[in-house]
């Protein structure tokens, strides 16, 4: 076995729920997830009910955090359809960036192609924007990134078209980088049939070609991140008509990662870039001091749901075999996790801080 240590994981895409969505995750229930599938610290999209798109809706947001969360945390604002534009430079300092949905998905945040260019104008002093952009969509917002060169985040990019026109994007120097999600490295549209409601997400499950382009591009350097994309529902509603759509990831995402490295299929190094320093460096968030998790490798498990501490208690992963372990989890000097037990109390988590966002 070999002990693999991270510096301060963080997850740049999680969905906590919370507030009127506490029957599908709280942030207690949430961020210990976090905790026990490695991470330190994540940063919740704007999505869940209310939405985090008024400063009412952001403090309460931050309020509950504060009582309930284990890991450290930050949020995103969101970008709302009707106008919110007054109320951002009250919500720049209080958020970690931007979220614009440029397709439709879970929520009513669908933001235009003629609304996007004035949210873009109106967060540049912020100067980090992350967008949900599927397919046309992604040559949509790269122009407005040449355009008003805000640091652009894309999350949970999914084809081989989305990174042929990212890849070009970097090439030709613009402030962008992008995201995968764990579904969408280890499942494709082939496992549908088998997992039906819970294979189904936003973006949904493309074929094993565009996964290949996935593994490639974290072998090669290209993709940026590694991101949940954590999305509880209760199960009820993934069997419902129409079934909701999001997958839980926060505690499957380590342990997967975990085992593509034990495999040989992707170098150590990389996996610390992937889950701990690029997105740090991407939101502009700095590693605490004496704040890490430790992976143990070469360790047969076996993912399962009613071991898990998300409040959904279901994965599409469920009964997969991982050679990878959560063994210690360390935030801020304080033991987090034991490879057994969380050892936080609600409100241990702190607030995250941008402080060296990366500029063009």
């Amino acid at each position: 076995m070999t002990r693999l240590r991270l510096p301060g994981p963080l997850d740049p895409h999680v969905h906590l729920r919370g507030l009127d969505w506490a029957r599908k995750g709280t942030m207690r229930s949430e961020t210990r997830a976090a905790v026990a599938g490695g991470y330190t610290a994540v940063l919740d999209m704007p999505n869940a009910e209310p939405t985090t798109t008024s400063l009412l809706g952001l403090e309460r947001k931050r309020d509950e955090l504060r009582a309930q969360a284990v890991c450290d945390w930050g949020v995103y604002y969101g970008a709302h359809p009707a106008g919110n534009l007054d109320s951002f430079a009250a919500a720049m300092p209080r958020t970690v960036g931007l979220k614009l949905y440029c397709n439709q998905t879970t929520g009513n945040l669908f933001i235009d192609g003629a609304a996007r260019e004035r949210h873009f104008a109106a967060w540049q002093k912020h100067g980090f924007i992350a967008v949900h952009a599927e397919d046309d969509e992604v040559d949509a917002v790269l122009a407005l990134v040449a355009r008003y060169r805000i640091r652009t985040h894309f999350c949970h990019i999914s084809t081989q078209a989305e990174t042929t026109a990212l890849r070009r994007a970097k090439d030709q120097g613009l402030p962008v980088s992008l995201g995968v999600c764990p579904h969408h490295l280890f499942l494709t549209r082939d496992d549908e049939s088998r997992l039906g409601p819970l294979a189904l997400m936003k973006p949904p499950l493309k074929t094993a070609q565009d996964q290949a382009v996935l593994w490639q591009g974290l072998r090669e350097g290209w993709v940026d991140a590694v991101e949940s994309d954590h999305a509880p529902h209760a199960l009820a509603e993934k069997r419902a008509m129409p079934p909701a759509f999001g997958v839980p990831g926060l505690e499957t995402t380590l342990p997967l990662m975990g085992t593509a490295v034990e495999e040989g299929r992707l170098e150590a190094a990389r996996l610390a870039e992937l889950v701990a320093t690029a997105p740090r460096r991407i939101a502009g968030i700095p590693c605490p001091e004496d704040t890490w998790t430790e992976l143990e490798l070469g360790t047969t498990d076996h993912i399962q749901a009613r071991r898990m501490q998300t409040l959904c208690r279901w994965t599409p992963f469920e009964g997969q075999v991982t050679r990878c372990r959560v063994a210690r989890v360390r935030i801020r000097g304080r033991e987090a996790f034991d490879g057994c037990t969380i050892l936080v109390e609600p409100g241990f988590g702190q607030e995250v801080k941008a402080t060296r966002r990366e500029t063009p």
